[in-house]
């Protein structure tokens, strides 16, 4: 982890690199944007940073949100945000994503400041209990039971996605799924319940050490427990 000295990077011409030993970490997102932009970026890219404590580094067509935490990376990972960002194919971009989720961003970092967590709200505990009562039906007729017991809450904040399921931690904590109430009262429950299904796949996803993602083994599972595998653009 780079804290007071610059790492040695090159400027493409024999003879002409420029040590940097001595040049502090960036400090902002403009500096940042200068080293990835020395290592290859496309320059149309304007850079940003975040605080997200579960998305690292993601994209559009002309910015890179990237965490904070990356201020302090050694060279490799900024090489690989930028392999990330560029990359030409699937392969490309799974390997880089390796490479730069494999620095840890130290723990201040990640206990930065954030909203209060949201609690089902009073009025909405009888929906939660509904989808409680389904998830422990489901684990049992579509996965067999292996599914680990965990909190099932109704958002009143989610409204642009239907639902969502968070990772547990390396403890095995922390893990729910979250169900938006405007999806509920807008789509009706025969649709949430296909929602809460979405999400399921996904904890057994994360259970069997698969990827958390929309790729083969999840259309797959999706068809195998009823719901249709299509990976909706508003839901998570």
């Amino acid at each position: 982890m780079l804290r007071a000295l610059g790492r040695l990077i090159g400027l493409g011409r024999a003879g002409s690199q420029l040590s940097l030993e001595l040049e502090s970490p960036p400090q902002d997102a403009a500096e940042l944007r200068e080293r990835l932009v020395r290592l290859g970026l496309d320059a149309r890219y304007r850079c940003s940073l975040t605080r997200n404590r579960t998305v690292f580094v993601s994209y559009s067509a002309d910015e890179v949100r990237i965490h904070r935490g990356y201020l302090d990376a050694p060279e490799h990972a900024w090489k690989a945000i930028v392999a990330f960002v560029q990359a030409r194919s699937r392969a490309a971009r799974s390997a880089a994503r390796r490479e730069l989720l494999a620095y840890r961003i130290d723990a201040g970092d990640l206990r930065a400041p954030r909203r209060a967590a949201e609690k089902t709200h009073p009025d909405d505990e009888a929906m939660a209990a509904r989808l409680r009562r389904a998830y422990d039906s489901y684990n049992q007729e579509k996965f067999g039971g292996m599914l680990s017991a965990l909190p099932i809450r109704v958002s009143r904040r989610m409204k642009s996605r239907l639902g969502h399921y968070t990772h547990r931690g390396p403890s095995g904590g922390d893990g729910e799924i979250v169900i938006s109430r405007r999806h509920i009262r807008r789509h009706g429950w025969a649709e949430a319940m296909d929602t809460l299904l979405h999400e399921m796949v996904h904890q057994w996803q994360d259970e069997t050490g698969l990827p958390v993602d929309h790729g083969r083994t999840f259309r797959a599972k999706a068809r195998a427990v009823g719901i249709s595998p299509a990976a909706r653009r508003d839901v998570a």
